[in-house]
């Protein structure tokens, strides 16, 4: 999905289709709430359900510059309420997982909860 997204802005789409599932949809509409892109919306019927996502640029400049991805299979990262910290001195965010839905590291902060880092976004 990332990966996707970066893809897309670097040579200047305007929307981009990512295949459906629900911690995706989750991520986008985190995104979309914190200003990285425009719009995701769902799109289609079962089996061929995407996320059509419109993509942001400010003054023809991507607003997304890098994403990482943190949590993989092989390798899940979890963090506590006191280990959770600000990425790029607080431009960036970072996405986590908490038993009360995906947020974004500010918002796992406020709401005293920790949980998995899914990926890193600036």
């Amino acid at each position: 999905m990332l990966n996707r997204l970066e893809n897309g802005q670097a040579v200047n789409k305007k929307t981009v289709d990512i295949p459906f599932s629900k911690i995706k949809y989750k991520i986008a509409k985190v995104l979309e709430a914190e200003g990285f892109i425009d719009a995701a919306e769902k799109k289609g019927k079962n089996p061929k359900r995407v996320i059509r996502v419109n993509l942001k640029y400010e003054n023809g400049k991507p607003a997304i510059t890098e994403t990482e991805r943190v949590s993989k299979p092989g390798r899940r990262v979890y963090t506590s309420l006191k280990d959770i910290k600000p990425v790029k001195g607080g431009y960036g965010i970072s996405i986590i997982s908490t038993p009360k839905g995906v947020m974004t590291n500010k918002e796992a902060k406020t709401a005293g909860l920790g949980g998995e880092i899914l990926c890193k976004v600036h």
